[in-house]
Parts: structure tokens; C-alpha cells; sequence
């Protein structure tokens, strides 16, 4: 019987929404103020929680379980599209300068403890950041290209996906699967509330990359109003 996953999700995640884009990090986001490195370690937390969620539903795959295995989508894959970031970030030892911060490496250690326990909670996860990802995708990828005045698509392959053709269809494909998926109301309840423990997670790494934006951000006020106070001695 069809539980409305889909409608249940989007209906019950919509106060976390909006307190996720509240966040200080996201709201300076944006609005257009991205600074390098906050953005650069916002990627390499992002890798972890990807490569945590691939790795576990790709298993879970394998051993047919009956409810992971219908969401698994390889087009929404992120790991290979952040290790491409990560390397114009970072350079080519990347591998050996990236680690999670304290903030998420509790996503990622909460997404293999699911994982082994209540699988079918990890559909709360993956609606959540991949249909996040997809829908604010394009958008966020402007944001972060005029900011930090990238001159072509160079540091943005995580905002693209390359094996979906139509977002909208891609989407209604995957609302579809959600409430095809053979649940009952007291399962759905609970993928309902891991999605705003989902968003709990994330929020948590944004605000520890906060301070690292205030920071920046502070350093720039401080050379602008210097370059003035030296201009204006000067005159």
C-alpha cells in the first residue's frame, strides 16, 4: 500500500529547509559572498558524506535489499564529480591533505551506523542531499563561479549532473520510486524524521565553517578600510 513517501518528505522537511538556509554559511552564500577556503573545506566534508553514502547503498545493492536498492541511482553520484573539485581545490595530492571535520565525520559516522542497523532509514539521507543537490544545483553553481571569479567551470563539478538529461523528469521519476517502495506508515514516519536529522547534520557542518567565513570576511573589511585610511592620508 502507497504511504506517499514523496509528498511525506517535502511536507515534513520544510521547517528544516528553511532553517538550513538560514544558516549563516548558506545565507552568505546565497547572497553571494563565498570565500575560497571555507568553500574548498565545504567540499571536502561534502566527499566524506558522499563517499560514507555511496559506498554503503552500493553494498546494499549487492545484497539486494529491497528497499535501498530501488533508490540507488548512479546519475546522482557525487564522488567522482567532488574528487575533480577537490583536485582543482587542493592539487594533485588532495587525497593526503583533505579530513572531515568533527561536524562531519558525526554525518558520516551516523550514515554507516544506519546503514548497518536500519538501512531503509539511509532513504532519508539520500533524498535529502541528492535531490537538494540536483534541485538548487545550477543556481548555486552561478553563485560560486561569479564570487570567486572562476573563469570557467573548473572547481564546479559537484553541480553537475552529466547523466541527467531533464531535472524535472529525473525528479518524477524518483517521487514515483519513493512511494512505490514497499513501506509501511510507521517506516515512512522514520525515514521522515532521519531527512531532518539529515538536515540537522548539515547544518552542523555549516556553521563549523562559519567561523572560517567571519574570519575571512573580517580580514577583508580590515585591508578595505586600511587601503582607505592610507588613501586618505595621502590626500
Amino acid at each position: 500500500m502507497s504511504v506517499a513517501l514523496a509528498r511525506q518528505l517535502r511536507e515534513g522537511t520544510k521547517k528544516s529547509h528553511t532553517m538550513a538556509e538560514n544558516t549563516g554559511f548558506v545565507s552568505c552564500f546565497l547572497k553571494g559572498v563565498v570565500e575560497k577556503t571555507s568553500y574548498r573545506k565545504l567540499l571536502a566534508d561534502l566527499y566524506f558524506v558522499y563517499v560514507a553514502m555511496e559506498s554503503e547503498i552500493a553494498r546494499l545493492v549487492h545484497e539486494q535489499h529491497p528497499i535501498v536498492s530501488q533508490i540507488s541511482f548512479s546519475e546522482l553520484d557525487r564522488k567522482q564529480s567532488l574528487e575533480k573539485d577537490l583536485l582543482f581545490y587542493f592539487g594533485s595530492d588532495w587525497a593526503n591533505l583533505v579530513q572531515p571535520t568533527l561536524s562531519a565525520q558525526v554525518y558520516v559516522d551516523r550514515i554507516r551506523e544506519i546503514a548497518k542497523d536500519k538501512p531503509e532509514l539511509l532513504v532519508g539521507h539520500h533524498y535529502t542531499r541528492y535531490i537538494g543537490d540536483l534541485s538548487g544545483g545550477q543556481i548555486l553553481k552561478k553563485i560560486a563561479k561569479r564570487a570567486m571569479n572562476l573563469s570557467n567551470d573548473d572547481g564546479l563539478n559537484f553541480y553537475e549532473f552529466e547523466e541527467i538529461e531533464d531535472e524535472k523528469a529525473f525528479k518524477e521519476n524518483y517521487s514515483l520510486t519513493l512511494n512505490s517502495l514497499p513501506i509501511n506508515q510507521g517506516t515512512a514516519d522514520l525515514i521522515v524524521e532521519e531527512a531532518n536529522n539529515a538536515f540537522k547534520f548539515n547544518m552542523a557542518m555549516f556553521q563549523e565553517l562559519e567561523g572560517n567565513l567571519i574570519a575571512a570576511i573580517g580580514k577583508v573589511l580590515f585591508r578595505t578600510l586600511t587601503q582607505r585610511k592610507r588613501k586618505g592620508s595621502t590626500e
